[in-house]
């Protein structure tokens, strides 16, 4: 494997000490990017770009080429789990993702197994493959997965929802059937991880997305209880033991206390916080990721320096901070945006971790 040229994202997990804040951004591989849509409008579809590893490392590779960014991501998607399972994802223009055979009975999901990831998920650890041996060492490649309640989600529902009432409504009138569900996600989670890792990946994330969904308490049952076990599995297991973790749960910050006891080596925070507020809960050796609002790359080049100053103010010159946004940008971002934020994360982190 080839050294790293630019390892700060990876020292920044390990908490040590960087010349200025690393950054990557949420789905910085998308469609705010003119070369993008131009790749996908090749592919035909989003599922057939995800599914070839050719284009996946070339969409990869895109913000890179355009950005001062200080890890990759690799592009996929967090439903690619559900649809090995025999789902049937598809994508309608404008509408999101859907399931042909969403688990809308209890059948369904007393029927559910884990899939043989490295058959049924080929393709996504060959991508991964071809895209580090795309980047050469240039900067660390992230791995993902969904976490299992917001797989759930999506595979209950049959689709996106505003109102999580079918999935609500399983793990609350059929706990049991949820429980077994949840379980077989998560072991298909931790392989899935592991594979990425296997691959190539030098870092993963659980994104969490529908997480701050939850009531109090049925959050710690149904969703932090898996993604504990998964953490613990990754931690425990040879291959992936010393490979960092980050955990995301959008809208996260009310269970904090348990979070910062996750097993993760790092947590990532939405815009609904402020570091200055949170970091005396979290312990000296786990970094933190985040967290601008994406709409703040809507507004003029002096505001986006502002609130970016904000952020990496809050934070002061404590080790372990990673600069991203508090979800993930948005398609009608101007690229021209990004360039003024990372110029003024580079410029504001330099000043402030060499004073």
């Amino acid at each position: 494997m080839l050294p790293l040229k630019n390892d700060l994202f990876l020292r920044a997990l390990k908490c040590e000490r960087v010349e200025r804040t690393p950054v990557w951004i949420m789905r910085q591989a998308g469609r705010y990017l003119p070369e993008y849509r131009e790749t996908r409008k090749k592919a035909g579809d989003f599922m057939s770009l995800c599914r070839s590893p050719e284009m996946a490392t070339e969409v990869t590779l895109q913000p890179l080429d355009r950005f001062d960014l200080d890890a990759a991501i690799l592009f996929s998607d967090i439903l690619t789990i559900p649809d090995a399972m025999g789902l049937g994802l598809y994508f309608e223009e404008g509408e999101g993702p859907k399931f042909k055979r969403p688990l809308d009975n209890r059948k369904k999901i007393g029927e559910l197994r884990v899939p043989e990831v490295h058959t049924e998920l080929g393709y996504v650890f060959e991508a991964v493959r071809s895209i580090k041996k795309a980047l050469a060492g240039r900067v660390p490649l992230i791995g993902f997965s969904g976490s299992p309640w917001t797989l759930a989600s999506y595979m209950v529902e049959g689709q996106s929802s505003r109102d999580f009432k079918r999935v609500k409504g399983l793990i609350y009138d059929a706990p049991e059937d949820a429980h077994q569900l949840l379980d077989v996600l998560s072991e298909t989670v931790y392989l899935y991880l592991k594979a990425q890792v296997e691959a190539g990946a030098d870092a993963v994330q659980i994104f969490d997305t529908w997480g701050g969904q939850l009531a109090y308490d049925a959050y710690h049952d149904f969703s932090l209880k898996y993604m504990e076990q998964i953490l613990k599995q990754l931690a425990s297991d040879p291959v992936t033991q010393n490979v960092p973790t980050i955990l995301f749960t959008k809208g996260g910050a009310v269970w904090l206390d348990s979070l910062a006891n996750s097993g993760a080596s790092a947590l990532g925070f939405d815009w609904t916080v402020s570091f200055d507020r949170v970091l005396n809960k979290i312990p000296a050796n786990m970094a933190f990721q985040g967290n601008l609002d994406p709409a703040i790359l809507r507004c003029q080049d002096h505001v986006i320096q502002a609130e970016a100053d904000r952020v990496l103010n809050s934070v002061g010159g404590r080790p372990g901070h990673i600069f991203n946004l508090g979800h993930g940008i948005t398609p009608d971002i101007r690229p021209e945006a990004v360039s003024v934020l990372l110029a003024r994360i580079a410029e504001t982190s330099t000043n402030i971790r060499s004073q």
